[in-house]
């Protein structure tokens, strides 16, 4: 299996929605320039995900991007450690690898394989709905690791908070953005949080 096959299994994230601002420049690493720009895409009942996405610059250099632009993107989830003590600490965007205009229906589909490494956490919603919290670590090339909080409901959310640390788990679902209101030292500033909602999930057990 070759490097690409390997993470495509590991992490792969298809998108197709509208371009919801213009690409800013980001960083540049290892003498490639990087650009972040927010793709809206529309959920079943009507309301809308807005995913941050990176990409290289040579990559935007292919394509002629107009404002509210339909656009289609297949890469990978990642996490960043935001250390700046500004914004959310655990930063999550999708790694654009490739990237076409489009005129198909709106898409978030994630499909993960990696270790459970915190022990989940079983709640319920104001409603009464079980929910559970997990972060799963996805493995990346040179010994990297990406940190995903991602959620499951109902059953599947009882069945999830049985399973151990260290377990490996393979899931399938979609990018959630929602905001929420951060209590800092008396001041209240609204952020939003990323997390994958988990459609169907799997514990992979050791052959």
């Amino acid at each position: 299996m070759d490097a690409l096959e390997e993470k495509r299994i590991n992490n792969i994230v298809t998108l197709c929605g509208v371009l919801a601002g213009r690409p800013l420049f980001s960083h540049v690493s290892r003498d490639e320039t990087y650009y972040l720009f927010p793709l809206e895409v529309e959920r079943l009942s009507g309301t809308f995900d807005t995913i941050n996405i990176m990409a290289r610059e040579t990559l935007l250099n292919q394509l002629v991007l107009e404002p509210r632009a339909k656009i289609s993107i297949l890469g990978e989830l990642r996490s960043f450690n935001n250390k700046t003590g500004t914004g959310s600490r655990l930063v999550i965007t999708v790694f654009a690898q490739e990237i076409a205009l489009s005129e198909e229906e709106d898409l978030n589909l994630v499909a993960l394989r990696g270790v459970l490494c915190k022990p989940p956490n079983l709640r319920r919603t104001p409603m009464g709905r079980e929910i559970c919290d997990l972060l799963i670590a996805t493995a990346r090339r040179y010994g990297r690791s990406d940190y995903l909080p991602c959620i499951s409901w109902g059953q599947n959310a009882a069945q999830s908070a049985a399973w151990p640390v260290g377990a490996t788990i393979e899931l399938s679902g979609r990018i959630q953005s929602r905001t929420y209101i951060k209590q800092e030292n008396g001041i209240s500033t609204v952020r939003t949080a990323f997390e994958v909602s988990m459609i169907q999930q799997q514990l992979v057990v050791d052959e």
